[in-house]
């Protein structure tokens, strides 16, 4: 994944770049979600990395299946994707352009597995208790896990934050 993303950087933060000169952000976010949908597709990536189909062949043919999706700039985008042989980069670009634009607009996309689910008012709390922490607004998506036996597991990009039981259990394991 590393070297996706390293090689998928300047991708994303050339896109992002753009995007803000032209104040398009929300509309390349769209586009770039539904390539990575359309490449995500087991079908589809059999296609894209099939060396029988020619550059041009793929471009036109992402073009057509992208058509209303992305603008113009996105098509170019395509386009440059495909003769670049880099197609297959274009999910982790998305995803570095998330976080670029989450960033930009002071926010942090955080996942949080917890092994009950919150109530309204400890999700409330939770939510002010990260704020604080990372200092960003938040936005939260959390989902139980049985597993953990209790308490939660956080990711914030990076930053990994394991509150749970299991967590605990593991960390005496290894001093034992």
């Amino acid at each position: 994944m590393s070297e996706l993303a390293t090689l998928a950087r300047p991708y994303a933060v050339a896109v992002f770049k753009r995007s803000q000169e032209t104040g398009t952000t929300g509309k390349w976010s769209e586009g770039l979600a539904f390539i990575s949908t359309v490449l995500n597709d087991k079908e589809f990536s059999v296609v894209v990395d099939n060396p029988k189909v020619s550059k041009e062949k793929l471009s036109a043919l992402m073009l057509d299946i992208c058509q209303g999706q992305v603008d113009e700039e996105g098509e170019n985008f395509l386009k440059l994707l495909v003769q670049n042989n880099r197609l297959t980069l274009a999910p982790t670009i998305a995803k570095l352009f998330e976080v670029y634009k989450a960033e930009s607009e002071g926010y942090v996309d955080v996942e949080v597995a917890t092994a009950y689910a919150f109530s309204k008012e400890e999700k409330q709390r939770f939510t002010s208790t990260l704020e604080k922490t990372l200092s960003k607004k938040v936005h939260m998506n959390v989902t139980v896990d049985k597993s953990l036996i209790g308490g939660v597991l956080v990711r914030a990009g990076d930053r990994v934050i394991d509150g749970s039981i299991k967590g605990q259990l593991q960390q005496l394991a290894k001093r034992l």
